[in-house]
């Protein structure tokens, strides 16, 4: 059933008149009313309806090109959080520049009955989201427990306080995911903006509202083994000044041009697979591509067919996908965050190097639209050789952008 287009306005009376938190308060005026219909189409009509009444200022997502950035581009817009400058929201576009923005990895692994690819084209591996948060320059109210129940109150707290709260979920955990699909390692954050009845209504990026009940959220929360229960939200709309965020900016581009040129060290990653990183690594990979005798070679650990299309598939997964990679492997993005950037103070010269990962951009769509998972087995050795052609085009291009921004960032005051 549709909540009243001013139940806030009614919850806010009730606490005034009765002194009871805003959960209490808006759980008493929803009491009479029937709970969440159970099928499918009815569920996400009162999901619908319980988005417009409860946060209707929570921006539904819209051209989102790397997931966690744009969760966070909501969650800030959402708690007032502006641009020192523009005094418009942060956009996306920043907060991944931020958050670091590009990098390069790929590792392969064969195990008994599959090899697996993993390729990432964001920033890596540095923890994204952290960056993002401590650069942007927020104030954030960030908790872990191993309390179930301190986890269900600080999400509470976060709630009554009119806001979004942002929490850390294990993907094989939640109820609409096939858990034979997924790792168990795998967690994703999802961002809580009310309540419909008895059920949690969550943003997983997926453009509608995602209706889960609070034993179920706690189940995939409790997963986490490194941050159990993590959450985080913004309880007032103070952003970054001009100045702060500048640095924070240089801050970012340094690790970034660092990490994709091997100049700076990788924080918890073993010398010997620095190779997979950066640029080295990919041309590491095309080297790899072009291999067709030894067994590290992708020739050979990919010689048989059902290897060979689910690794394919894979690579394919990673690259399009928003949360390690994205469309062009994000250089159009980091194109446009140094575009962006350049408007701060003292940071215009970064403005001209945007060109050169917009250029970028268009090399990864074109490796990417080169794979085939469905090759003929029997023509992996030339397809793989025409990846590493394009591959290899695209790391001399990484190299030389990496090393002029790198230069720029180091003739700009501090």
């Amino acid at each position: 059933m549709a909540q009243p287009k001013n139940l806030k306005k009614l919850v806010r009376t009730r606490m005034d008149r009765t002194g009871e938190s805003y959960t209490t308060a808006r759980k008493a005026i929803l009491a009479a009313k029937p709970t969440r219909p159970a099928s499918a189409q009815d569920a996400a009509a009162a999901a619908a309806a319980a988005e417009e009444a409860e946060l209707p200022e929570y921006p539904a997502p819209e051209n989102v090109v790397q997931y966690d950035a744009g969760l966070w581009h909501r969650v800030l817009t959402q708690a007032g959080v502006t641009h020192p400058l523009t005094g418009e929201p942060m956009s996306e576009a920043l907060l991944a520049g931020l958050a670091g923005g590009i990098g390069f990895m790929a590792f392969t692994f064969v195990y008994e009955e599959v090899t697996t690819a993993t390729v990432v084209t964001r920033a890596h591996p540095e923890p994204y989201t952290a960056n993002l948060l401590a650069r942007c320059g927020a104030v954030l109210r960030e908790r872990t427990t191993g309390s179930a129940r301190l986890a269900a109150d600080y999400l509470d707290a976060g709630l009554d306080a009119g806001r979004a709260v942002v929490v850390r979920a294990s993907v094989a955990a939640l109820p609409w995911i096939d858990a034979d699909v997924v790792e168990d390692s795998d967690s994703i954050d999802l961002v809580v903006v009310g309540e419909h009845g008895d059920d949690l209504l969550i943003d997983d990026g997926s453009g509608s509202l995602t209706p889960i009940s609070p034993e179920d959220l706690a189940v995939a929360r409790s997963r986490r083994k490194k941050d159990k229960h993590w959450q985080a939200w913004v309880p007032e709309s103070t952003g970054p000044d001009a100045a702060t965020l500048a640095a924070n900016v240089r801050e970012a581009i340094a690790q970034t041009t660092g990490r994709l040129l091997g100049t700076s060290e990788l924080e918890g990653i073993p010398a010997h697979f620095a190779k997979n990183f950066g640029v080295a690594g990919m041309d590491n990979w095309a080297q790899k591509l072009r291999d067709t005798t030894t067994a590290k070679g992708w020739t050979r650990i990919f010689e048989e067919p059902a290897r060979l299309e689910s690794g394919l598939s894979q690579v394919l997964g990673f690259l399009t996908d928003t949360r390690f990679g994205g469309l062009g492997a994000l250089r159009g993005q980091y194109a446009d965050f140094l575009t962006e950037a350049a408007t701060l103070p003292g940071l215009a010269p970064l403005a001209a190097h945007a060109a050169d990962y917009a250029h970028l951009a268009q090399d990864w769509i074109v490796f990417t639209d080169l794979i085939d998972p469905s090759i003929d087995p029997e023509e992996r050795s030339s397809h793989f050789a025409t990846l590493a052609d394009q591959l290899e085009v695209i790391a001399a291009a990484e190299e030389r952008a990496a090393t002029a921004l790198a230069t720029t960032l180091g003739t700009l005051g501090h």
